[in-house]
């Protein structure tokens, strides 16, 4: 495998990874504005399912020589933000904890599907079998802050 090959798989790599470093500070946040047990429960498994998705990306690319990266993406610091104007104007307010974190797992499925739609095709299939299912279970998690937000309009 060339240098400018595996240095472009460490990129999208890493991209994944910062999406993850901004679903575990969401969700951090997330449990920091809510006072409700069941959403308490479900914010720390999805970060944690963050966590293991970091782990095992971080894990590839050091296999790779490559370094990973602590960062976030500049669209989940915005998201984080928009989070924190929400809380102070609408106070712990469960529908819109739950809206604010649907965005952020769009913003994470966007990516998990930017970097496996790839056109340059460089992830080798054991890599995209991994990225293929870790876009699965974060579209589960979305699907039920989704339904969870849902339930909240009709209440």
């Amino acid at each position: 495998m060339t240098k400018e090959k595996t240095e472009k798989i460490v990129a999208q790599l890493n991209d994944l990874v910062e999406i993850n470093n901004d679903r575990i500070q969401g969700y951090e946040r997330a449990i920091s504005e809510t006072d409700d047990e069941d959403l308490t429960y479900l914010f720390t498994n999805m970060a944690a399912h963050s966590r293991g998705y970091k782990s095992d990306l971080s894990r590839e690319i050091l296999l790779l020589g490559g370094e990973p990266t602590e960062g976030t993406k500049n669209s989940g610091k915005l998201f984080r933000a928009w989070m924190d104007v929400k809380a102070a104007l609408t106070g712990k307010n469960r529908k819109e904890i739950l809206s604010s974190c649907e965005f952020g797992e769009d913003a994470a499925l966007d990516t998990y599907k930017s970097v496996i739609a790839n056109e340059d095709n460089i992830l080798n299939d054991d890599l995209l079998k991994l990225i293929k299912q870790q876009k699965q279970e974060i579209q589960l998690d979305h699907d039920r802050v989704k339904a969870l937000r849902d339930l909240g309009k009709n209440l």
